[in-house]
C-alpha cells in the first residue's frame, strides 16, 4: 500500500481515535491508523542532510538514556528507516518550525519546513514511544501529523542571580524547555544579591558581587539569617557551552543584565556607579545581616532597593564595556534590559540626577529612567541588537525600537502593542512558576496561588486589542523566580506539570485547546516525568482548580 493511500485511510478512521494520542502540546491535525511501527537496534535514521545531524544525534541521546540502544546514522533510506527530510518547497509557515510526521508500518518520515521543524518533528515522536525504561522494541502508533507552532516567541525564564545553578543544570533546564517545543532561554544572570557572569574588564564583578555573607530564612524579611556564604557564576567558556548546547536545540539564550534597578551587587563590587558610593548599604528593614556592615554589600534579602546605577557617564561606560562582552558570547537578537522596579529615592535626592533632569529637560525621574533606557538601547541598536524590558520602561516614555515584556498583568503589554511595539507577554496572575500549586505547600514558596487549570486557561492575546493590535503579541514567557527556590529539585517540583500546560497555551491553536482534554493526556506525560526522573507536583495535576 503506498503512502498516499494510507494517509487516506488515516484521514478516513482517524478522526475519531485523536483521544488516543497523548500528546502535549497537542498538535494542529493528527490521525491514527490501526497498527504500529517497530522502532529498534536495527532501524537507521536518515539523515540526508549535514542540516539534521543535531536532530538526528537528539533522539539517539534520547533513545540511549532510556532505552539503552542507539540508531546508526545513515545518508541513504531503506524502507524500514526513520527518515529526517527538509521540505522546503511548503514553507507556508510565517513562524519557523512547522513539521509533518507520518509512521505507518514500514517507515518513519518526518519532513520539516526547516531544521527546527524537523527536530519538533522529532519530539513529538518522542511522545510516542512508551514511558516503560530499557524497552528494545518500541511500539510506535500509525500517525499522521501536520503541525505547527501558534507563537513564534515561546519562552522560559531562570534566575540564577538569588540562587546559583551548575551548568550541568542549567543544560538539563534546556532539555525540558526542548522538550516542550519551546524555544527562548531568559538566563537572569545579575541581581541584587548576586552577579553571575564573569566579565573580564571587571574582575570585581565575580570576585566580590558574585558572593554574599549570608542569606535571610523564611519569607521576606525573614525569621533568621543561615549566616553561609552564597555564590557562584559562569565563566565565559561556560557561556560559550550553554549558548551552543541551546543552539543545537534549537533555543536562544536571551540574556538579563539588570539596569538601573536590582543593581546592588555590581554596587558592591564598583561603589562609584552608586549616586552615594560613600554610603554603605542598608538591609531592608527587619532583615537580619550575616557578615560585614560597612561599605557596599551584596544583599541577603529578597526586597527592592533604593541604591541604583547614577546615570553618570562612569556609569554608562561600564554598562556598555560589559554589553560588549556579553554581545560577543550571546549571539540573540535580543538583549534583556531589566528596568523593572527602580526606586527613584536616590535620584531624587542626587544633586546630579537633578541637575541631569534640567539640562535633558526632563519631566521628572521617571523621564530621567526612559533617557537611561534610551541610551542604552540606542547603544544595543548600534550593535544590532534590540532590547527587551519589564513593563516599567513604559514609564516616562518607551524607547523606539523595544519590546515590552508585560509581567504585571497585561495592561503594559496593551499599552506598548497600541503604540505598535512588539510585546512579550508574562504575567503574574497566569504564568509564574515560582507561586505555589496547592492552597497547602510542603515547602516556602511566594504567596501568590497559581494552579495548572489556571495556567492552561491562558490566552495571551488580550480581548482589549484588535486583531491588527494582537500581530504585535508575539508570543509569552513562564518565570521561574527563585528566591525561595535553593535547589534543582524544586525548581523541576515548581515548573511540572505546569510547563506542560504553558506549552500548549503557546502551541496550539486556542481553539484546538480542553480542559478535559488535556487532563487525559497528562496522565501519560506524567508517567513520562517519572521515566525522566524529575521531580513534579503530583498532587493537583489532574484536579480543577476551586
Amino acid at each position: 500500500m503506498n503512502r498516499l493511500a494510507l494517509s487516506l485511510i488515516f484521514v478516513l478512521i482517524g478522526t475519531s481515535l485523536f483521544a488516543q494520542l497523548n500528546i502535549i502540546p497537542k498538535p494542529v491535525s493528527a490521525v491514527i491508523g490501526s497498527g504500529t511501527f517497530q522502532l529498534n537496534a536495527t532501524v537507521k535514521i536518515v539523515a540526508p542532510q549535514k542540516d539534521l545531524l543535531k536532530q538526528a544525534a537528539f533522539l539517539n541521546e534520547y533513545l540511549d538514556t532510556f532505552f539503552g540502544f542507539k540508531l546508526s546514522i545513515v545518508k541513504k533510506a531503506l524502507p524500514t528507516d526513520c527518515v529526517l527530510t527538509l521540505d522546503n518547497k511548503r514553507q507556508k509557515n510565517k513562524i519557523t518550525g512547522a513539521y509533518q510526521l507520518l509512521v505507518d508500518g514500514k517507515q518513519i518520515s518526518i519532513a520539516g519546513d526547516d531544521s527546527e521543524g524537523v527536530f519538533y518533528g522529532i519530539q513529538t515522536l518522542i511522545q510516542l514511544l512508551p514511558t516503560a525504561s530499557k524497552v528494545s522494541s518500541l511500539a510506535i502508533p500509525q500517525v499522521k501529523i501536520t503541525d505547527a507552532s501558534r507563537f513564534a516567541y515561546r519562552g522560559m525564564m531562570l534566575d540564577a542571580g538569588r540562587h546559583f545553578y551548575k551548568v550541568a543544570f542549567v543544560k538539563k533546564f534546556i532539555d525540558f524547555l526542548a522538550l516542550h517545543k519551546l524555544n527562548n532561554f531568559h538566563w537572569h544572570l545579575t541581581e541584587d544579591q548576586g552577579w553571575r557572569i564573569e566579565i573580564k574588564k571587571y574582575p570585581l564583578l565575580t570576585k566580590v558581587g558574585s558572593m554574599r555573607h549570608g542569606t535571610v530564612l523564611g519569607p521576606h524579611p525573614g525569621t533568621g539569617n543561615d549566616n553561609k556564604p552564597h555564590g557562584g557564576f559562569y565563566t565565559q567558556q561556560e557561556i560559550r557551552e550553554v549558548v551552543k548546547y541551546a543552539e543545537d536545540r534549537f533555543i536562544t539564550v536571551i540574556p538579563e543584565i539588570e539596569m538601573p534597578g536590582h543593581s546592588s551587587a555590581a554596587i558592591a563590587a564598583y561603589p562609584q556607579l552608586s549616586c552615594f558610593p560613600d554610603e554603605a548599604t542598608k538591609p531592608a528593614k527587619g532583615v537580619t545581616w550575616a557578615g560585614p556592615q560597612t561599605g557596599k554589600q551584596v544583599q541577603q534579602a529578597w526586597s527592592v532597593y533604593n541604591d541604583v546605577f547614577c546615570p553618570t557617564e562612569y556609569t554608562f561606560k561600564f554598562i556598555e564595556d560589559v554589553l560588549d562582552e556579553v554581545l560577543a558570547l550571546f549571539p540573540s537578537k535580543y538583549i534583556h534590559i531589566g528596568g523593572d522596579e527602580c526606586p527613584k529615592d536616590a535620584w531624587k535626592r542626587s544633586a546630579f540626577c537633578q541637575q541631569l533632569i534640567k539640562e535633558k529637560g526632563l519631566k521628572d525621574e521617571h523621564g530621567l529612567q526612559s533617557y537611561f533606557i534610551g541610551r542604552i538601547e540606542k547603544y544595543l541598536n548600534k550593535k544590532g541588537r534590540d532590547i527587551i524590558g519589564w513593563d516599567e520602561i513604559l514609564e516616562g516614555g518607551l524607547a523606539p525600537n523595544a519590546t515590552v515584556m508585560s509581567w504585571r498583568g497585561e495592561k503594559g503589554g496593551i499599552e506598548a502593542a497600541k503604540q505598535k511595539h512588539k510585546v512579550i507577554m508574562s504575567p503574574t496572575t497566569y504564568i509564574y512558576l515560582d507561586y505555589k500549586q496547592n492552597q497547602q505547600e510542603d515547602s516556602l514558596t511566594f504567596k501568590g496561588y497559581l494552579p495548572l487549570e489556571k495556567v492552561y486557561s491562558y490566552n495571551p492575546l488580550p480581548k482589549e486589542l484588535t486583531v491588527e493590535e494582537q500581530q504585535y503579541i508575539i508570543g509569552a514567557q513562564a518565570n521561574v523566580w527563585t528566591e525561595y527556590i535553593s535547589n534543582p529539585s524544586k525548581i523541576e517540583y515548581m515548573i511540572f506539570p505546569r510547563a506542560a500546560a504553558f506549552s500548549e497555551v503557546m502551541w496550539t491553536p486556542q481553539e484546538k485547546r480542553s480542559w478535559p482534554d488535556f487532563q487525559e493526556r497528562l496522565k501519560i506525560q506524567l508517567k513520562r516525568y517519572d521515566l525522566w526522573n524529575v521531580n513534579y507536583n503530583g498532587k493537583q495535576a489532574l484536579t480543577k482548580a476551586k
